[in-house]
């Protein structure tokens, strides 16, 4: 595969699973120093840094917590101090904490935003400075289709993924001129570990409704992140790319 990010810098954040560790392969595979962050299965992260810096890739794993502003403070300086640049952040990492609304609790809330709408905006802004110097930049972040549509049980999480999409607009407009290029994805139904845990019942009655008919693999949203990360998407930003099987076209 053509090494188009040899050169790069990338911070992944929650790269040891699912869509994340999909977008640490891809973006190493493709030649980008990558730094990831884990939060609690440090064998999981340690062994996916092993398995490629064993076949040429240059990856590191780092554990932070990206809801709190001193820990991503201390990543972002790791990997200055190491790499003396950032040219891509991938704001990946979330988390749910469903329920119906009426039996949610302020923490289920809480937690879900700060990690999942703060973290992005504590990374980002832990970033911009050192994009701006450079004169370059790519973040892209990773929302949800449930931003567009809503979903029962999981108003916390929804909130997050849309505020994602209109804070990825708002920053896209203020860095734009200094050659930052921010940008959103969102993912429908994506074969994960999050998704095993559905019933086969469940899991068809999603199938159904999806014009694919099929879910999505993690890589085929890494595909999506390194088209934005290079420079074949230099002129595009503030954009929300759905990555659904059509299941939100319009």
């Amino acid at each position: 595969m053509d090494k188009r990010f040899s050169g790069k810098v990338a911070v992944v954040t929650g790269g040891s699973r699912g869509i994340g560790e999909g977008i640490v392969r891809r973006l190493a595979s493709e030649g980008a120093r990558v730094f990831a962050t884990y939060n609690s299965n440090a064998e999981k992260a340690l062994a996916i840094e092993n398995e490629l810096n064993s076949i040429g890739g240059t990856v590191r794993f780092i554990a932070a917590d990206i809801s709190n502003e001193e820990s991503v403070k201390n990543l972002m300086d790791t990997v200055i101090n190491e790499a003396e640049r950032i040219d891509i952040l991938v704001n990946n990492a979330g988390m749910t904490k469903d329920n119906l609304l009426m039996r949610m609790s302020v923490q289920e809330w809480d937690d879900v935003i700060n990690t999942n709408l703060k973290g992005v905006f504590l990374c980002c802004k832990a970033v911009t400075r050192t994009m701006m110097s450079q004169r370059h930049g790519k973040i892209i972040n990773i929302s949800s289709i449930v931003g567009f549509t809503g979903n029962a049980g999981q108003a916390n999480y929804v909130a997050a993924k849309a505020g994602v999409i209109g804070f990825t607009k708002s920053l896209a407009k203020e860095l734009s001129s200094r050659n930052i290029l921010v940008n959103c994805i969102a993912p429908g139904y994506v074969e994960t570990d999050m998704t095993q845990k559905l019933t086969e019942q469940q899991r068809q009655s999603f199938l159904e409704i999806i014009p694919l008919k099929r879910a999505a693999k993690a890589d085929e949203v890494a595909s999506v992140v390194a088209f934005l990360a290079s420079d074949d998407a230099n002129y595009i930003t503030g954009q929300t790319i759905a990555v659904d099987g059509g299941l939100t076209m319009y």
